[in-house]
């Protein structure tokens, strides 16, 4: 029998670049649940206590937004953003990009 024990992102996330590049990755996802558990995987790697502490919220509460099941306020976002020295930024896409996007997007939903 194997052993084996759930992936947590958290535990490989060291430098700072490691992390701002896991969320950049999340962000390309575009998927909300997928940037909140980045955010949270960040946050675990920081230390969750602290990061709840710098961006104003409750341990528990944060834990909560960040979570798998989380769907946390855009307000909540920014802070913990904010609070990991981080920074949200928007950059352009081609229209070619963006329709190729859609349609991966729209085949991998196909095959769930």
């Amino acid at each position: 029998m194997t052993n084996t024990r759930p992936y947590d992102a958290a535990e490989y996330l060291e430098a700072e670049e490691d992390m701002a590049a896991y969320l950049d990755a999340a962000m390309e996802d575009g998927d909300p649940r997928v940037i909140a558990s980045a955010l949270g995987a960040i946050a675990r790697a920081r230390g969750m206590t602290q990061v709840a502490k710098d961006a104003g919220l409750g341990r528990e509460s944060l834990y909560r937004a960040l979570s798998d099941e989380g769907n946390p306020e855009f307000a909540t976002v920014m802070k913990v953003i904010k609070a990991l020295g981080l920074k949200l930024r928007a950059d352009t896409i081609t229209p070619q990009a963006a329709k190729k996007k859609h349609q991966r997007r729209t085949y991998a939903n196909a095959e769930a």
